[in-house]
């Protein structure tokens, strides 16, 4: 498989996250790609290093600060977009509407996880605050009301808010948290093991 990832092409990412306070679009595979650019770069390096002429000195000097200047372009990649998803996160918890579009698969388990924490303390400090209440941090899991067809779970990783089939609006619900819901939506959290049926 031909790598998509280039010297060029991380510098222009950069640039566009520089540029646009929007987070950019990239790839799917970007960090796959990364790893696997890095990887060869390395393999590179280590050739020329075992290369004893002028030539391969000039070489390993050349491959040795490209390399460096990837990951130095990289960090700042990683860290202007945390920065970006951490101020969308703020968004969404404070007007309830989710936006990771242009994220990777591991921004939006960073995103969700940011979102669901941000709710979590916004609901157990601001609005018991501003509704007379002390704040508690206490999570207690809800009863079991008599004839629902429940099954009480644990969640193995952070679930934002979402509506249920039955039109109700679940969560957010933060990892460990134990609650009980009905059957149909636990079972759809443990298939995507999001949670366990306990």
């Amino acid at each position: 498989m031909t790598n998509i990832i280039t010297y060029e092409g991380v510098y222009d990412l950069l640039r566009k996250e520089k540029i646009y306070p929007e987070l950019q679009k990239i790839p799917d595979a970007f960090l796959t790609e990364v790893v696997s650019y890095l990887n060869e770069k390395t393999e590179i390096l280590d050739s020329q290093r075992q290369q004893n002429s002028i030539f391969a000195e000039k070489e390993v000097g050349k491959t040795a600060k490209q390399l460096e200047n990837i990951k130095k372009m990289l960090k700042e990649i990683y860290e202007r977009r945390e920065n970006k998803i951490v101020k969308l996160a703020l968004i969404a918890s404070k007007t309830g509407s989710l936006n990771d579009s242009s994220m990777l698969k591991e921004e939006q388990e960073m995103y969700n996880t940011l979102v669901s924490n941000l709710n979590f303390y916004r609901e157990n400090v601001l609005a018991k605050v501003l509704d007379k209440k002390q704040p508690s941090l206490e999570v207690k899991p809800p009863e079991k009301k008599e004839g629902e067809n429940l099954k009480t779970v644990r969640f193995t990783n952070p679930v934002p808010q979402f509506i249920g089939n039955d039109q109700k609006v679940y969560g957010p619900f933060e990892e460990e948290y134990v609650a009980n819901l009905p059957s149909e939506i636990a079972e759809l959290l443990i298939i995507n093991k999001r949670a366990q049926e306990i």
